[in-house]
């Protein structure tokens, strides 16, 4: 189970990554349009939608990773791992539910704007665009819940004996 988890986490930062490439790309084609007089209006869509996409994909991954923005304080300041694994319990478990509900609220968002299109490339639906919302939050609820497992292990771990 570990293996397709960390599998999904570097799918996701692959999808990142690309979007986020395809962002500075379109940055740059976006300069050089304006350096030589062009207009290249669809520049502006495909750099936010694009951008959305890496930061979702990566903020997610970055679940999986433990990277994402946290403060660390009360954590830093318990000396007991005991104490400090079941902190993160409490901390994944709290993240979980906003992850289930931006997952839930992204799928809504999803259906709500499925047939509406970009502004400036009305051929593209901004329903395929906003996936990333619940994708993000299918995902992160995984690693939180691989977290929270791997955690309550260990310190079940503990209590039986082991270190």
């Amino acid at each position: 189970m570990k293996k397709i988890i960390a599998g999904i986490q570097k799918i996701q930062i692959l999808i990142g990554g690309l979007f986020l490439l395809l962002f500075l790309i379109t940055v740059v084609v976006q300069m050089f349009t304006r350096y030589v007089g062009i207009i290249a209006t669809w520049t502006e869509d495909v750099e936010m939608y694009s951008f959305i996409w890496a930061v979702f994909m990566g903020a997610s991954a970055m679940v999986y990773e433990k990277k994402h923005f946290a403060f660390t304080a009360l954590n830093d300041s318990l000396r007991n791992p005991q104490s400090a694994k079941k902190l993160s319990v409490v901390i994944s478990a709290i993240m979980m539910i906003f992850c289930i509900l931006m997952a839930y609220y992204g799928i809504q968002l999803t259906k709500q704007f499925w047939n509406y299109t970009w502004v400036n490339i009305p051929k593209f639906k901004r329903g395929i665009t906003w996936i990333c919302v619940p994708i993000a939050g299918i995902t992160s609820s995984i690693y939180l819940l691989d977290n929270i497992v791997s955690n309550c292990i260990s310190l079940a771990d503990y209590k039986n004996g082991a270190k």
